[in-house]
Order: C-alpha cells, then structure tokens, then sequence
C-alpha cells in the first residue's frame, strides 16, 4: 500500500467540493470486502455535508481542515481541525460549518 499524503488528498477534495453540486468529494483511501477498517477523506463545501444515515460499524471522525458539526438525536458536537471524536452508533448527520475535510474511519462488522 503506497502512503496517502492527508494534506494534499484533503486540498484536492476541497477544490472537487467546492465545484460538486452536492458540495461534497470523497475518495476511499482504505477500502475492500477483505477490508475490516475502511477510511474515507471527505472534503465538505461550508453549508453542506451528509444527511441522516446509520454508521456501518464503531466509526471516528477525524477533522483534518476547517471545522464540522457531528448531529445525532441526543446531541450535537463541533469538531476542528486536528480533533478526532467518535461517532455514536445511531443514526447522525455530518454538517460542514467552514470548507472542511475529514477522515471516516469505519471498522466493518
């Protein structure tokens, strides 16, 4: 497996982002049917992100730009760059309060 350089993945999928009718661009940096972590980097346009969902398995969040919102039905948290928080294990919704990019980190069930 070659490196992945964060900083630069994260730049790219800004940029893709900001022009994406969704507001959002992601690349699976870890992936795979054999894979029991996957990880994702995500750039998220400020003002958009991902809707309710459920996580796929225990999951963190890790902010690598710009500053997040993490939405669930007991609470809510915001995330900045550098910070890493976990995601609860119901259903939530990411939203990006500036530009921002993150890495998903999902261990599969």
């Amino acid at each position: 497996m070659d490196p992945v350089h964060l900083p630069s993945l994260a730049d790219e999928l800004l940029a893709a982002a900001r022009e994406a009718s969704s507001g959002r661009a992601g690349r699976s940096i870890r992936s795979g049917r054999d894979a029991a972590l996957r990880q994702t980097v995500m750039g998220l346009a400020a003002g958009r992100g991902l809707d309710e969902h459920e996580a796929g398995g225990e999951a963190t969040l890790q902010v690598l730009t710009g500053t997040v919102r993490l939405r669930w039905a007991a609470g809510e948290l915001e995330a900045s760059a550098g910070d890493v928080v976990g995601i609860p294990d119901e259903r939530h919704a990411l939203d990006a309060v500036t530009d921002a990019a993150v890495l998903l980190t999902v261990a599969v069930r």
